[in-house]
């Protein structure tokens, strides 16, 4: 084959071919032109790399084919588009797979908060152990009252601190070992000052200051524990498919959850910070803690079974993430 020919013969249509990929706009007739001229470029690749091999030539179409399959599908969509995709079906639908893990570990953690408090504070050696008796007075009487005082800085401490241990949960869960780390530091610290508190006959004080925000923090700490188990176990027992496939599709589905988580958390940092400790009526404080708390369960249970239902994931669209590789079963 003469190149020098062929070149001099295709050189006005692959000139017209890079014109077309570099436009920032088509209209119907110039696009299905981009793709008349893409197939004969690869036409004319494969008859140079067939006859001739590597050469200048052949690269030089290489890249003008690349450049155009770029333009044709490439084309980032609309973020602005994907966000009420997100919300509406990805996040609900992860976070309805996730319903009863969830419910098992909230169970689980307010079994062992509950004894370790009963535990301590029936036990007087073990509350002497936690700190001399004037201290822990204080403690009961003031200091943890005190620790709910109303301020913004205080909500977006609360906030980024709960929301990067949520994200340790999701992200690190794959161990399989630190959401049950988190778990159990955090039932057994709620515990030990829930026992001080009993132990001095402020067990009221402590269900009014930790129920308000505690129903959603806690939950979603439960939401994120049981995301990261369940990429460790996609892990673990990855099922018909590739364990690499598996794992790659549990950590795409389950790590919105954490978008979702930041949200929900910054709305309890906002009641424990401006409600929590404010001179509102405690059953005042209730009701709003337990309707952030219901709102974060509609979303995982109405809108994400109806999200399920319509066989949503919470993971990407195969467009997005390619063609999954098919397996039996």
């Amino acid at each position: 084959m003469d190149l020098d020919a062929l070149a001099a013969a295709r050189g006005a249509e692959w000139e017209r071919l890079e014109q077309l990929s570099r436009r920032r706009d088509l209209d119907g007739a110039e696009a299905d032109e981009l793709i008349t001229r893409y197939r004969a470029a690869s036409a004319d690749l494969a008859d140079i790399k067939t006859s001739a091999g590597r050469t200048r030539h052949g690269d030089h179409v290489s890249t003008m084919l690349a450049r155009a399959r770029l333009r044709l599908t490439g084309t980032p969509e609309n973020v602005l588009r994907q966000v009420p995709r997100f919300f509406a079906l990805q996040l609900p639908a992860a976070l309805y797979r996730l319903r009863w893990t969830t419910l098992v570990i909230a169970v689980c953690f307010v079994a062992v908060t509950a004894l370790v408090a009963l535990w301590i504070s029936r036990d007087e050696a073990l509350v002497a152990a936690l700190g001399e008796r004037a201290q822990l007075a204080d403690y009961a009487d003031s200091q943890f009252t005190d620790y709910y005082n109303p301020a913004a800085t205080f909500a977006g401490t609360v906030w980024t601190n709960n929301a990067w241990i949520a994200a340790q949960c999701v992200l690190f869960g794959v161990t399989g070992v630190w959401p049950v780390m988190v778990l159990v530091q955090n039932a057994i610290g709620v515990g030990t000052a829930a026992a001080v508190m009993l132990a001095f006959d402020r067990g009221d004080v402590f269900l009014a200051h930790i129920l308000p925000h505690g129903m959603l923090e806690l939950t979603c700490v439960f939401v994120a524990a049981a995301s990261g188990l369940h990429i460790f176990w996609a892990w673990v027992a990855p099922g018909p498919r590739p364990r690499a496939e598996s794992l790659a599709a549990a950590g795409r589905s389950l790590a919105t959850v954490v978008v979702g988580l930041v949200i929900a958390l910054g709305v309890s940092g906002l009641v424990e910070g401006f409600v929590t400790g404010s001179a509102l009526p405690w059953p005042v404080k209730m009701v709003i803690g337990g309707a952030a708390l219901a709102a974060l369960l509609a979303v995982m249970l109405v809108v994400g079974r109806r999200a399920a239902a319509h066989g949503e994931t919470g993971d990407l669209t195969e467009y997005e993430t390619g063609t999954p590789t098919l397996v039996a079963g």
